[in-house]
C-alpha cells in the first residue's frame, strides 16, 4: 500500500509538471491548430517517447552521472537552447504564410504525420530541464530501497502521462473554435509562440554560458 501512495505521488508530480506551460505545450498546440487532430494526436506521442526516454534514462541513473560532467551538460544545454531558438526563428519567419487546412479525410492522410511527431519529440528531448526535472525528482520521491517492478513500470506510465495530456491539448486546439480564431490571428499568435520558443532557447542558452563560467 505505501509503494502503491509512491507511484500514486510520483506520477502526480509529473502530470503537474506536463501541464506546466512551456515549450512543449506551444508546439503541440500549434500542430493542432494549424495540421489536424491526427497530426496533434501523433505530436502528443511524440511528447510521450520523449517522457519515456527520460524516464528510462533517469531509472538507468544516467542523468546523474550527466549532472557530474559539467562539460557535457554545458554542451547538451547549449544544443537544446539552439535548437529551441531555431525553432522560434522559423514559426516568426513563417508567421505572414497563407496556411492551408486539411478538411477531408485524404488530405489528413497525407499530412506531415511523422514530421508532427518528431518535431514533438525534438522539442522534448532538446530541453535538458526536462531530463534534469525527471532525474531530480525520481531522487527525491522514490523510496529507499526502490522495488525493482517500479523501475520497469514508471517509464511507460510517464509516457502515458505526457501523451495523455498532449493528447488533451490537441483535441482541445483541434476544435472548430480554437482552429477559427487561430486562422483569424494566425500572425500574432505564430509571432507570439515563435517569441515564447526562441526566449526559452536563448534563455537556455544564455544559462549555459554562465554555468561554465
Amino acid at each position: 500500500m505505501h509503494e502503491l501512495a509512491v507511484l500514486i505521488s510520483i506520477l502526480g508530480v509529473f502530470l503537474l509538471g506536463a501541464i506546466s506551460p512551456g515549450p512543449s505545450f506551444v508546439v503541440v498546440s500549434r500542430i493542432a491548430i494549424s495540421r489536424s487532430r491526427t497530426d496533434g494526436v501523433m505530436a502528443a506521442i511524440g511528447m510521450g517517447i520523449g517522457g519515456f526516454v527520460f524516464a528510462t534514462i533517469a531509472v538507468a541513473g544516467l542523468t546523474a552521472m550527466l549532472l557530474q560532467v559539467e562539460w557535457l551538460n554545458m554542451v547538451l544545454r547549449l544544443a537544446g537552447g539552439v535548437y529551441l531558438l531555431w525553432l522560434g526563428i522559423n514559426i516568426w519567419r513563417a508567421a505572414p504564410e497563407p496556411l492551408e487546412v486539411a478538411d477531408t479525410a485524404s488530405e489528413r492522410r497525407q499530412s506531415t504525420l511523422w514530421t508532427s511527431l518528431l518535431r514533438a519529440l525534438f522539442v522534448q528531448l532538446s530541453n535538458p530541464k526536462t531530463a534534469i526535472f525527471y532525474a531530480s525528482m525520481f531522487a527525491a520521491l522514490l523510496p529507499s530501497p526502490t522495488p525493482s517492478w517500479m523501475f520497469f513500470a514508471l517509464p511507460p506510465m510517464l509516457f502515458l502521462i505526457e501523451f495523455g495530456w498532449y493528447t488533451v491539448v490537441a483535441v482541445g486546439f483541434s476544435s472548430r473554435t480554437p482552429r477559427a480564431a487561430y486562422l483569424r490571428y494566425k500572425v500574432w499568435i505564430d509571432r507570439t509562440a515563435g517569441a515564447v520558443v526562441g526566449a526559452l532557447g536563448a534563455k537556455l542558452m544564455v544559462d549555459s554560458a554562465r554555468s561554465s563560467a
